[in-house]
């Protein structure tokens, strides 16, 4: 992408200031995270401009680095998930808003904070505003968990308002993109709002292969090349669903002499570290990527439960180092897994789920590793940002300006008294 892109042209002429607004960050990682960092990258790299983040934090802070910007807020960790905190502090916000006026506000969640850019937008009617929907929040934070302590039938009322409300919200929105076709993209066309891009994130899949698999790993883990290794990485709590993996991995036959190995942390670790099972590996959260390829690589199946993925960046680098996928036929796995690179079987079934692990072991894995590979590599961040920045952007930066056009003619709309 040109560095002097015509099609980004801002409101203002010159670089713009690109912002991304989220609650979804973590240090220890997490898809958003992940995201933000590859968008910094490129903003420095390949373009003119500039990005502020603002994220919540232990502390007030602003830190400046040329022409990359963070802004902490203080916030509260977000009980149950500690590598969480929760960014309430709207009038911060729009403080911070106010004081960098960003060109182009990105939002990837769906709770108080895009409240505070559409209000900087009311303020500042040139600022164009993006959404990004990277959670499913009604199905995940509310109907699944509600489901369980008020019954079915209110859960799905509950979630039927709060899809409402996304709809809400987002038509509001200069422009908007999901993940994924069945992560997003047809749920948001349900609530009416229009045709929503599809963005998938990228992936860095030269990161990734079957060529760093570990032999020494797995005599270390005392598994033989007829012994089936199952990994799965993510946290380990309730809505990832490690616990359907754990219960599928313990109703497969003893005489397979199969290991699992759950690579991350969370609130689940201690209580399935407390089943006592050996066969179990649990080493925490694997942070250095090297590492993580080398573990992907040295196994023989992925293994994930989680029904709401919407798009699946440890799907994808598990394809990437040559794994076979058994999954659940919900959200975005649907895009991600066919028959020809794994098994999708009913959500929070174990049993079906170890059956699909039986049917992919016993398939021709080396054939299946080829075309999880293929399917894996189409997947780039490059293809994202161009994604973004050429499609995305500059279609939120043309809405702002039909805004403009449309409220100067009627502002010379003579006012004439009945």
């Amino acid at each position: 992408m040109s560095r002097d892109d015509p099609k980004l042209e801002p409101p203002r002429g010159g670089p713009k200031l690109f912002c991304d607004l989220t609650q979804s960050w973590s240090e220890v990682g997490g898809g958003v995270r992940t995201y933000l960092l590859h968008k910094r990258r490129h903003v420095l790299d390949a373009t003119p401009h500039n990005h502020l983040m603002i994220i919540p934090g232990a502390r007030d802070e602003v830190i400046e680095d040329g022409r990359a910007t963070t802004v902490t807020v203080r916030s509260p960790r977000v009980p149950g998930s500690p590598n969480y905190r929760l960014l309430l502090r709207n009038t911060a916000v729009r403080a911070i808003l106010e004081r960098f006026r960003p060109d182009l506000i990105e939002c990837q969640d769906a709770y108080n904070l895009p409240w505070a850019a559409l209000a900087h937008r009311k303020r500042f009617p040139d600022t164009a505003v993006v959404a990004a929907y990277m959670t499913d929040f009604p199905t995940v934070y509310v109907e699944r968990p509600f489901s369980r302590v008020i019954g079915k039938p209110l859960a799905g009322l509950a979630s039927r308002i709060c899809y409402s409300y996304c709809g809400a919200l987002y038509r509001r929105f200069d422009s908007i993109y999901t993940l994924s076709e069945n992560g997003g993209a047809a749920k948001l066309r349900s609530l009416g709002i229009g045709r929503p891009e599809i963005v998938p994130l990228g992936v860095e899949v030269g990161e990734f292969g079957p060529t760093r698999r570990d032999p020494q790993l797995r005599r270390k883990l005392g598994l033989t090349d007829e012994q089936p290794l199952l990994i799965y990485v993510g946290r380990l709590d309730g809505e990832k669903k490690p616990d359907v993996v754990v219960e599928a991995f313990r109703q497969l036959p003893e005489g397979l002499g199969a290991r699992l190995a759950l690579l991350g942390e969370g609130p689940l670790k201690a209580e399935i570290a407390a089943l006592g099972d050996d066969r179990i590996i649990l080493p925490g959260y694997v942070k250095n990527r090297a590492e993580l390829a080398r573990w992907l690589a040295s196994a023989d199946i992925y293994a994930s439960g989680m029904a709401d993925e919407t798009f699946g960046i440890s799907i994808v680098e598990a394809q990437a180092s040559g794994l076979p996928v058994a999954g659940v036929a919900a959200g975005a796995m649907l895009d991600r897994v066919t028959d020809e690179v794994g098994r999708l079987g009913p959500v929070g079934d174990s049993a079906a789920m170890a059956r699909n692990i039986l049917a992919l072991w016993n398939e021709d894995r080396g054939a299946m590793a080829e075309r999880a590979r293929d399917h894996a590599l189409q997947f780039s961040w490059d293809r994202s940002m161009e994604a973004l920045f050429t499609r995305v952007y500059p279609s939120a930066f043309a809405r702002r300006r039909e805004h403009g056009t449309i409220a100067a003619a009627n502002s010379r709309i003579p006012f004439v008294r009945a």
